[in-house]
Protein backbone atom coordinates (compact mmCIF):
# COMPACT_ATOMS: atom_id res chain seq x y z
CA UNK A 1 0.00 0.00 0.00
CA UNK A 2 0.98 3.46 -0.40
CA UNK A 3 0.47 5.27 2.71
CA UNK A 4 1.67 8.57 3.80
CA UNK A 5 2.01 9.91 7.06
CA UNK A 6 1.53 13.61 8.02
CA UNK A 7 3.78 14.52 10.74
CA UNK A 8 5.90 11.79 9.72
CA UNK A 9 9.24 13.45 11.26
CA UNK A 10 7.84 13.39 14.82
CA UNK A 11 7.95 10.64 17.71
CA UNK A 12 5.14 8.56 16.49
CA UNK A 13 5.00 9.32 13.12
CA UNK A 14 9.08 8.38 12.25
CA UNK A 15 8.70 5.20 14.42
CA UNK A 16 5.41 4.41 12.11
CA UNK A 17 7.30 5.32 8.83
CA UNK A 18 10.05 2.50 9.84
CA UNK A 19 7.78 0.17 11.18
CA UNK A 20 5.84 0.60 7.57
CA UNK A 21 8.27 0.19 5.60
CA UNK A 22 10.06 -3.11 6.96
CA UNK A 23 6.55 -4.43 6.19
CA UNK A 24 6.83 -3.74 2.29
CA UNK A 25 4.53 -0.43 2.42
CA UNK A 26 5.13 2.33 0.31
CA UNK A 27 5.29 5.34 3.07
CA UNK A 28 5.89 9.39 2.47
CA UNK A 29 6.20 11.00 6.12
CA UNK A 30 4.97 14.57 5.18
CA UNK A 31 6.34 17.27 7.31
CA UNK A 32 7.54 20.93 7.25
CA UNK A 33 11.22 19.22 6.23
CA UNK A 34 10.20 17.07 3.60
CA UNK A 35 8.08 19.93 2.15
CA UNK A 36 4.74 20.24 3.67
CA UNK A 37 2.92 22.13 5.54
CA UNK A 38 -0.33 21.69 6.47
CA UNK A 39 -1.57 24.68 7.89
CA UNK A 40 -0.78 26.04 4.12
CA UNK A 41 -0.99 23.26 2.33
CA UNK A 42 1.95 24.14 0.49
CA UNK A 43 3.42 20.49 -0.83
CA UNK A 44 0.01 18.58 0.97
CA UNK A 45 -1.43 17.72 -3.12
CA UNK A 46 1.77 15.99 -3.88
CA UNK A 47 2.07 14.41 -0.64
CA UNK A 48 -0.93 12.45 -0.32
CA UNK A 49 -1.37 11.63 -4.98
CA UNK A 50 -1.84 8.19 -5.19
CA UNK A 51 -1.87 7.30 -1.30
CA UNK A 52 -4.26 4.95 -0.62
CA UNK A 53 -4.11 5.49 3.19
CA UNK A 54 -3.40 8.99 4.94
CA UNK A 55 -2.49 8.83 8.55
CA UNK A 56 -2.61 11.83 10.45
CA UNK A 57 0.06 11.83 13.67
CA UNK A 58 0.63 15.96 13.72
CA UNK A 59 0.54 17.32 16.39
CA UNK A 60 0.95 21.12 17.50
CA UNK A 61 3.28 23.31 18.20
CA UNK A 62 1.22 25.89 20.13
CA UNK A 63 1.15 25.65 24.31
CA UNK A 64 -1.99 28.05 24.61
CA UNK A 65 -5.91 26.21 24.15
CA UNK A 66 -6.70 28.54 21.17
CA UNK A 67 -3.43 28.26 19.03
CA UNK A 68 -4.08 24.51 18.70
CA UNK A 69 -7.42 24.80 18.19
CA UNK A 70 -6.61 26.82 15.34
CA UNK A 71 -3.82 24.67 14.53
CA UNK A 72 -5.89 21.59 14.00
CA UNK A 73 -8.86 23.11 12.77
CA UNK A 74 -6.64 24.30 9.39
CA UNK A 75 -4.60 21.38 9.40
CA UNK A 76 -7.35 18.76 9.56
CA UNK A 77 -9.04 20.76 7.09
CA UNK A 78 -6.25 21.05 4.33
CA UNK A 79 -5.69 17.33 5.03
CA UNK A 80 -9.33 16.38 4.18
CA UNK A 81 -9.42 18.90 1.64
CA UNK A 82 -6.35 16.73 0.12
CA UNK A 83 -7.85 13.59 0.98
CA UNK A 84 -11.20 13.61 -0.63
CA UNK A 85 -9.08 15.47 -4.14
CA UNK A 86 -7.21 12.11 -4.41
CA UNK A 87 -9.36 9.95 -3.83
CA UNK A 88 -7.73 8.50 -0.32
CA UNK A 89 -9.73 5.39 0.48
CA UNK A 90 -8.60 6.07 4.20
CA UNK A 91 -8.19 8.54 7.10
CA UNK A 92 -6.48 7.60 10.07
CA UNK A 93 -6.15 10.43 13.02
CA UNK A 94 -4.47 9.97 15.83
CA UNK A 95 -6.60 11.74 18.70
CA UNK A 96 -6.55 11.58 22.55
CA UNK A 97 -8.64 9.98 25.17
CA UNK A 98 -10.68 12.65 26.72
CA UNK A 99 -11.55 14.44 24.00
CA UNK A 100 -14.89 13.35 24.31
CA UNK A 101 -14.92 14.27 27.80
CA UNK A 102 -12.95 17.34 28.67
CA UNK A 103 -13.48 20.80 27.69
CA UNK A 104 -10.61 22.40 27.90
CA UNK A 105 -7.12 22.80 26.04
CA UNK A 106 -5.32 19.80 24.10
CA UNK A 107 -8.58 18.30 24.82
CA UNK A 108 -10.65 20.75 22.93
CA UNK A 109 -8.78 20.91 20.40
CA UNK A 110 -8.64 17.29 19.50
CA UNK A 111 -11.99 16.99 19.89
CA UNK A 112 -12.48 20.01 17.20
CA UNK A 113 -10.52 17.60 14.60
CA UNK A 114 -12.29 14.42 15.78
CA UNK A 115 -15.46 15.98 14.57
CA UNK A 116 -13.70 17.54 11.15
CA UNK A 117 -12.19 14.07 10.59
CA UNK A 118 -16.17 12.14 11.26
CA UNK A 119 -17.60 14.59 8.51
CA UNK A 120 -15.24 14.73 6.42
CA UNK A 121 -16.08 12.67 3.37
CA UNK A 122 -13.38 10.13 3.83
CA UNK A 123 -13.59 6.86 4.99
CA UNK A 124 -11.79 7.40 8.47
CA UNK A 125 -10.42 5.48 11.81
CA UNK A 126 -10.25 7.48 14.93
CA UNK A 127 -7.63 6.26 17.01
CA UNK A 128 -7.89 7.83 21.07
CA UNK A 129 -4.97 6.88 22.73
CA UNK A 130 -4.05 7.65 26.52
CA UNK A 131 -0.65 9.92 27.28
CA UNK A 132 2.52 8.48 26.20
CA UNK A 133 5.20 7.06 28.27
CA UNK A 134 7.91 9.38 26.60
CA UNK A 135 5.96 12.41 27.87
CA UNK A 136 5.50 11.68 31.18
CA UNK A 137 8.99 13.70 32.00
CA UNK A 138 8.20 16.77 30.06
CA UNK A 139 4.40 16.93 31.41
CA UNK A 140 6.58 16.40 35.26
CA UNK A 141 8.72 19.49 34.23
CA UNK A 142 6.20 21.82 32.54
CA UNK A 143 4.20 21.71 35.66
CA UNK A 144 7.40 22.60 37.79
CA UNK A 145 8.02 25.98 39.66
CA UNK A 146 11.49 26.33 41.35
CA UNK A 147 11.91 22.96 43.36
CA UNK A 148 8.57 22.11 43.31
CA UNK A 149 6.18 20.14 40.22
CA UNK A 150 2.61 21.15 40.98
CA UNK A 151 0.68 18.41 39.15
CA UNK A 152 -3.12 17.81 37.92
CA UNK A 153 -4.98 15.34 40.25
CA UNK A 154 -4.69 12.84 36.89
CA UNK A 155 -5.46 8.78 37.18
CA UNK A 156 -3.97 7.88 33.60
CA UNK A 157 -3.81 4.69 31.80
CA UNK A 158 -0.77 5.45 29.77
CA UNK A 159 1.07 3.96 26.88
CA UNK A 160 4.47 3.24 25.13
CA UNK A 161 4.97 4.68 22.35
CA UNK A 162 5.83 1.93 20.14
CA UNK A 163 2.54 0.08 21.12
CA UNK A 164 0.61 3.40 19.67
CA UNK A 165 2.82 2.93 16.65
CA UNK A 166 2.39 -0.97 15.93
CA UNK A 167 -2.17 -0.48 16.70
CA UNK A 168 -1.52 2.54 14.14
CA UNK A 169 0.24 0.08 11.28
CA UNK A 170 -2.46 -2.15 12.14
CA UNK A 171 -5.53 -0.04 11.57
CA UNK A 172 -3.81 1.73 8.72
CA UNK A 173 -3.36 -1.80 6.78
CA UNK A 174 -7.55 -2.61 7.49
CA UNK A 175 -10.65 -1.56 6.21
CA UNK A 176 -11.74 2.18 7.75
CA UNK A 177 -13.47 1.46 10.99
CA UNK A 178 -15.21 4.87 10.76
CA UNK A 179 -15.77 5.37 14.27
CA UNK A 180 -13.39 5.61 17.19
CA UNK A 181 -10.90 3.20 18.19
CA UNK A 182 -8.79 3.28 21.73
CA UNK A 183 -5.54 1.88 23.03
CA UNK A 184 -4.28 2.05 26.40
CA UNK A 185 -1.11 0.92 28.66
CA UNK A 186 -1.89 -2.12 31.08
CA UNK A 187 -1.78 -0.47 33.69
CA UNK A 188 -3.61 2.97 35.60
CA UNK A 189 -1.47 5.16 37.79
CA UNK A 190 -1.87 8.45 39.57
CA UNK A 191 0.20 11.07 37.98
CA UNK A 192 1.84 12.34 41.00
CA UNK A 193 3.44 8.27 40.83
CA UNK A 194 4.63 8.21 37.69
CA UNK A 195 6.16 11.45 38.24
CA UNK A 196 7.77 10.07 40.99
CA UNK A 197 9.48 7.14 39.22
CA UNK A 198 10.41 8.98 36.70
CA UNK A 199 12.08 12.12 38.89
CA UNK A 200 13.54 9.09 40.89
CA UNK A 201 15.10 7.59 37.98
CA UNK A 202 16.72 10.75 36.84
CA UNK A 203 18.31 11.71 40.18
CA UNK A 204 15.75 14.93 39.49
CA UNK A 205 15.26 15.49 43.58
CA UNK A 206 12.42 18.25 42.97
CA UNK A 207 9.16 17.36 45.07
CA UNK A 208 5.62 16.65 43.81
CA UNK A 209 1.98 18.33 45.20
CA UNK A 210 -0.99 17.37 43.87
CA UNK A 211 -3.11 20.95 43.20
CA UNK A 212 -6.71 20.30 41.77
CA UNK A 213 -6.17 23.95 39.95
CA UNK A 214 -3.05 22.41 38.12
CA UNK A 215 -3.79 22.51 34.40
CA UNK A 216 -2.92 19.27 32.34
CA UNK A 217 -2.44 19.83 28.65
CA UNK A 218 -4.69 23.14 29.29
CA UNK A 219 -7.46 21.26 31.21
CA UNK A 220 -8.75 21.53 34.20
CA UNK A 221 -8.92 17.72 36.16
CA UNK A 222 -12.05 17.14 38.39
CA UNK A 223 -11.87 13.31 38.97
CA UNK A 224 -12.09 12.56 34.69
CA UNK A 225 -9.84 9.65 34.24
CA UNK A 226 -7.32 9.02 31.23
CA UNK A 227 -8.60 5.38 31.39
CA UNK A 228 -10.46 3.17 28.42
CA UNK A 229 -13.43 1.36 29.47
CA UNK A 230 -15.20 0.90 26.29
CA UNK A 231 -13.53 -2.63 25.37
CA UNK A 232 -10.07 -0.57 24.43
CA UNK A 233 -7.05 -2.20 23.27
CA UNK A 234 -5.22 -2.74 25.73
CA UNK A 235 -1.10 -2.57 25.08
CA UNK A 236 1.10 -5.41 26.03
CA UNK A 237 4.03 -2.81 27.60
CA UNK A 238 4.42 -1.74 31.25
CA UNK A 239 5.22 1.30 32.68
CA UNK A 240 8.07 -0.32 34.77
CA UNK A 241 9.34 -2.44 32.03
CA UNK A 242 9.64 0.70 29.69
CA UNK A 243 11.39 2.63 32.24
CA UNK A 244 13.99 -0.20 33.26
CA UNK A 245 14.98 -0.17 29.46
CA UNK A 246 14.99 4.07 29.23
CA UNK A 247 17.17 4.03 31.84
CA UNK A 248 19.60 1.71 30.71
CA UNK A 249 19.59 3.64 27.51
CA UNK A 250 19.27 7.31 28.43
Amino acid sequence: MKITIIGGTGLIGRRLARLLREQGHDVFAAARSTGVDTISGRGLADAVAGADVVVDASNSGYGDAAGMRRFFAASSANILAAARAASVRHVVALSAVGADLLAGGYFRAKRDQEELVMTGGVPFTIVRSTPFFEFVYKIVDAGGEGDRMRLAPVTMQPVAADDVVRALARIATRQPADDVVEIAGPDRFVLADLALAVLTANEDPRSISVDPEALYFGARFAGEPLTCDKAPQLAPTRFEDWLREWIAFA
